[in-house]
């Protein structure tokens, strides 16, 4: 699909989109109670649909009215999964349940698209060999044998936090005491303590031993609940955003006191809003696309912590520097650093292309209202935000739809 965006100034009020990493959690979560919970306002993005018909395929029961769910979980670890668990391109989908499949014992077949098969998994691939259990990849799938094993893991912290939030939510499972140790530093340990703070809603219980030692006690129990997602901040940056440009936009559905980590983003847009701004994003990637965009229309920046773009849903850092180069802003991409250069900024001569990253396209379409122009492969904020456009359109924006 193809979008064409006008150039216009954004005036009206939204609610965002519920919390996509939240709302994962909780449903993994509920789907490891054995009584019946209910998650309510979850997104109805592809992502998390993903992880709700995964855990379907390992035996629970869900019922979905509009935006909540009613789930019946089973024993894990009595499971006998019947067919391949699809997890389309959720990367958090397919990081958190490979343990969770290990508890059942049984042989666990993962698929996905292609680029998701493809990304880094060494972290699960080196602890089951450690451990004696079985990690197969062929490139299209990948399938696990259990069952899992309490005792001590050891990972590095500058990978992604999913690998850890997955150990997470099995470990407290198992009959005895495990550990994870992270060797520093830790990078996105927000996204951690998301995932802690949903187990805690499900009564199951973790501390931090140290600062780099999580201790998950054995013999616990996930007991069932009733809980609501709380308002996504990584989407919500992106209508804020237009804020930054004459826009007078008020995000609703947002938690003040959220420990969601790219709450930070309004602390950012204001650093790039008053020049050219350092900025350390190893906590809170996602912001990576939306910070750059600003940055180019604004004064520059200077990104760090920036190497975990590449394992996104494209190689984030280096598809916006192609697209921002179509605004005429140059871009240098290192290894772990990014910088963006104030430029002549201008509208775009070509398309921009969305990399069938969910992220790309909506912090170029931002910098379109602005300007305006064409996005390709706009279908992609299905992924986090289904919704995109339809909200720029209620904010004024003329957004035109069609395929090519």
């Amino acid at each position: 699909m193809n979008v064409r965006i006008q150039k216009g100034v954004a005036r009206g009020v939204i609610d965002v989109p519920p919390s996509k990493s939240m709302a994962h959690r909780m449903l993994i979560c509920a789907s490891l109670c054995t009584g019946e919970s209910f998650v309510r306002g979850i997104s109805d993005c592809v992502d998390v649909s993903a992880t709700l018909s995964c855990m379907e395929a390992l035996g629970v029961k869900a019922q979905v009215e509009q935006n909540d769910v009613r789930l019946v979980g089973s024993d894990i670890k009595k499971t006998s999964p019947v067919q391949t668990l699809n997890c389309r391109e959720s990367g958090s989908t397919l990081r958190f349940l490979i343990p969770v499949a290990l508890l059942t014992g049984k042989t666990v077949m993962f698929s996905g698209a292609k680029s998701l098969m493809q990304r880094p998994m060494g972290v699960y691939e080196n602890l089951c060999k450690e451990k004696g259990l079985v990690y197969i990849s062929d490139g299209d799938t990948i399938t696990v044998k259990g069952p899992l094993k309490s005792g001590e893991y050891n990972v590095v912290g500058n990978i992604s936090s999913q690998f850890i939030s997955g150990l997470l939510f099995a470990l407290p499972l198992l009959d005895r005491d495990s550990r994870i140790k992270i060797a520093p530093p830790i990078e996105s340990r927000s996204y951690i303590e998301m995932t802690r703070s949903a187990q805690e809603l499900f009564g199951i219980k973790t501390y931090w031993e140290d600062e780099h030692t999580l201790f998950i006690p054995g013999g616990q129990e996930y007991k069932s609940a009733n809980v609501c997602v709380e308002g996504d901040y990584s989407g919500a940056a992106f209508p804020d955003a237009l804020n930054l440009f004459g826009g007078t936009v008020s995000v609703k559905g947002l938690k003040e006191d959220s420990i969601q980590g790219d709450a930070v983003y309004k602390k950012y847009f204001e650093m790039l809003s008053k020049g050219v701004a350092t900025i350390h994003i190893g906590d809170c990637p996602d912001l990576g696309p939306i910070l750059f965009a600003v940055a180019a229309a604004k004064h520059g920046g200077v990104f760090s912590g920036t190497k975990r773009l590449k394992i996104k849903e494209s190689d984030r850092a280096s598809a916006m520097a192609e697209e921002l180069k179509k605004f005429g802003t140059a871009v240098t991409v290192c290894e772990d650093k990014v910088v963006v250069y104030p430029a002549d900024f201008h509208a775009p001569t070509e398309p921009i292309n969305s990399h069938n990253d969910h992220r790309i396209a909506m912090a170029c379409a931002i910098l379109l209202t602005m300007t305006g122009g064409e996005i390709s492969g706009a279908e992609a904020v299905s992924k986090s935000y289904p919704a995109f456009f339809e909200h720029l359109k209620i904010l004024g924006i003329e957004v035109a739809e069609y395929e090519t």
